[in-house]
């Protein structure tokens, strides 16, 4: 059992591939959500341990360690150390996990933890030659997916791009197109509800965009992706992006920008500033499938959590499966035991709808959830995603109450 609490947490809009938030760094981006985050909070800086900040890419901008970057760029003093953690999709509840950890073992009494990608401003990445005068030059876009792959990794476990696997996982457990075209809906219309009910105006923290000399900055304050008023009938109009398959570009998640940012302390850190925390983190894991269905991930990563917790599905006032496809949330709903269309499922709707910049999703899981059990005064949320090459993290939160 774990005993960290999120006293606060705050995220930027989750800008289109190549939109509003393309011209932003992804250091500067993450360092803009720090240093907003600990102004607004009373805890003496001094006290901060670390940044673990979750990033996927690490190709480019965010290479060489992007939480030290940032945090030396939110003007952290130069004690607070940071460390960047890789679970794919994973990476920014593996991060807020980690800090969770760190509390708990009392490694540190006050921990950010954080995620950031910029699917935008990702680099072509190219192999050096094997030998000399050798015409043959590799190159990957660092965007998504493998690059470099081992050969043995190919042989043993396949070659199943992203879409392949949430393909694999509808073949396998009997979701239908119109099935995943229905839950895509459903996100794009539960996102729009909660969008026009003022819900996301408190998550979001406005990053202005340069614009050149001769206009003034630009300020985001908006999630890009979502498209309201999406429905079956046009959802049934896209092209499947593998023959024969069901999975479209509608009914999966974006390639996005965004940045996330928590605090994570200890109870007697907020004492002595004197706040009280939001949410206790009671419980964390992880989980390992079959690459090929990677999608099905969370399931085991949420039974394992449950059972940490000594709690059921039932308990739960907030489940949030990260929406990498319509088809892996159905497929982790058959072997969860849920409804798709459970009230408590993705509430507010998903990544299909808000996007799903890689490094910072688990971070805007964690906070949405947390929102949430604070709007219907709930107390329980489990958090998860499906993380490439076949894992799953979750994360169970407590809300706490004063």
């Amino acid at each position: 059992m774990l005993d960290a609490y999120i006293y606060d947490g705050v995220r930027t809009a989750f800008g289109r591939h190549g939109g509003a938030l393309a011209p932003v760094r992804p250091d500067d981006l993450l360092a803009d959500v720090i240093r907003a985050l600990v102004a607004r909070n009373p805890f003496d800086t001094a006290l901060y341990e670390d940044v673990v900040a979750g990033n996927t890419n690490q190709a480019g901008e965010d290479a060489r360690n992007v939480a030290r970057h940032a945090a030396l760029l939110a003007g952290l003093p130069e004690s607070v150390a940071g460390i960047t953690v890789n679970r794919l999709c994973g990476s920014g509840l593996a991060a807020t996990l980690d800090a969770a950890r760190m509390v708990t073992v009392d490694e540190g009494q006050l921990v950010i933890a954080a995620g950031v990608e910029s699917m935008s401003r990702a680099p072509f990445v190219m192999a050096k030659a094997e030998s000399a005068y050798s015409r043959n030059m590799p190159m990957f876009d660092s965007t998504i997916g493998a690059r470099f792959p081992n050969p043995k990794i190919l042989k043993q476990f396949g070659a199943d791009t992203m879409p392949e696997t949430a393909h694999n996982v509808a073949a396998e457990l009997g979701i239908s197109r119109e099935q995943a075209d229905a839950y895509a809906a459903q996100s794009q219309r539960r996102y729009e509800r909660a969008r026009e009910d003022g819900f996301f105006k408190d998550e979001i923290l406005p990053v202005d965009v340069p614009q050149g000399r001769k206009k003034p900055p630009l300020s985001v304050t908006e999630d890009e992706h979502p498209r309201p008023g999406t429905g079956v009938e046009q959802l049934a109009k896209l092209s499947a992006i593998v023959d024969g398959g069901i999975v479209t570009a509608g009914n999966a998640s974006g390639v996005n920008d965004g940045a996330g940012a928590l605090i994570i302390g200890s109870r007697a850190a907020g004492e002595q500033a004197g706040l009280a925390p939001r949410a206790r983190i009671i419980a964390g894991g992880v989980a390992g499938v079959a690459p090929r269905v990677m999608g099905l991930g969370p399931v085991e990563a949420c039974q394992k959590v449950l059972r940490r917790a000594g709690l059921t599905l039932n308990d739960m006032d907030v489940i949030e499966i990260n929406e990498a496809f319509a088809s892996q949330v159905l497929g982790c709903c058959k072997q969860l035991g849920i409804d798709g269309d459970d009230q408590r499922l993705n509430p507010n709707g998903g990544a299909i709808a808000v996007g799903h910049p890689l490094g910072a999703s688990g971070v805007r899981l964690a906070l949405t959830a947390l929102r949430q059990l604070e709007r219907i005064d709930g107390r329980y949320a489990l958090v998860s995603l499906c993380i490439g090459i076949g894992q799953g993290v979750a994360m169970l939160i407590e809300r706490q109450r004063g």
